[in-house]
């Protein structure tokens, strides 16, 4: 058996991140082998990942990525156990380098997709039980969304300062003009972040499905059960309505000016700018809920 010096334990250390005693330990296993010992510890980082599977994971980050000409922006998350690990150096490296997979992910959607995206030969499913087999907590990939434009628009993002919730949308424009005003942009900023305050269940009224429709108009129904069929069928329509602009995003007050929806907040930019404006489509994402 090859004798397991000081300076082996150290360098497996630094590599793995993992403790001098299961740095020994490892390194005695695979007869001073360090490759090998360092597979060991990944090893052990997946048992410890299906070990803790059970877990919640309620911290995190949120981080967002675009390309070089910014038509394409990606929006993901990496979920762990504590804030304590979430603030650690290396959990932050490995968000980082999450973005840097799910900008190049092949999908627009799917955090397994990320998983299992390449680069240089080496999936971010490796990285990320890399980053287990250091913090022995659970950890996993949350949402992800990537949107691309295949013309005249914009994608912006909002990301809240705790870094655990964002928002990301897609306008498209009449023209690049529009899409590079200003007043455009910080328009769209700004829904990001209304976004992430009001929670809309989806873009428009198509986007809500009928079944939580149905249920929301049985409930109204039952609300004022025992008037005139002609009225109930008015306040049930008056109410499906409210239902609607509350949940809705392009229906809903706008947070900053709740005397404007959002989308006339985003019409009139675009019209200021000289030309027209509509959003498109819009995520959500957070690593409390």
């Amino acid at each position: 058996m090859a004798e397991i010096s000081a300076a082996m334990v150290m360098e497996l250390r630094k590599m793995s991140g993992q403790g001098m005693m299961d740095c020994k330990k490892a390194l005695g296993e695979t007869d001073g082998d360090l490759e090998k010992a360092m597979e060991l510890l990944r090893k052990k980082g997946l048992a410890t990942l299906a070990k803790r599977a059970g877990r919640e994971t309620s911290e995190g980050i949120v981080i967002t990525k675009s390309s070089d000409d910014g038509k394409t922006v990606c929006m993901v998350t990496l979920c762990c156990e504590t804030d304590f690990v979430a603030k650690s150096e290396g959990f932050v490296e490995t968000t980082e380098t999450l973005a840097d997979y799910a900008l190049v992910c092949s999908a627009d959607e799917g955090a397994d997709n990320v998983l299992e995206t390449e680069i240089d030969g080496k999936k971010f499913s490796k990285c990320l039980t890399d980053l287990v087999s250091k913090t022995g907590e659970k950890t996993e990939v949350g949402g992800y969304a990537k949107y691309t434009l295949d013309s005249a628009g914009l994608i912006c993002t909002y990301i809240h300062f705790n870094k655990k919730i964002g928002a990301m949308v897609q306008i498209e424009t009449s023209d690049d003009n529009v899409a590079a005003a200003d007043s455009l942009k910080q328009v769209a900023v700004d829904v990001a972040m209304h976004i992430t305050a009001i929670k809309p269940l989806a873009l428009n009224r198509d986007g809500i499905d009928p079944e939580t429709v149905e249920k929301e108009k049985a409930i109204f129904a039952e609300q004022v059960k025992g008037k005139p069929e002609n009225i109930i069928e008015k306040i049930v329509e008056g109410k499906l309505k409210k239902f609607y602009g509350e949940n809705c995003l392009l229906d809903q007050p706008f947070v900053k000016d709740d005397s404007k929806t959002v989308t006339e907040v985003i019409e009139q930019a675009a019209k200021d700018a000289g030309g027209e404006a509509k959003l498109t489509k819009f995520i959500r994402l957070s690593v409390e809920e």
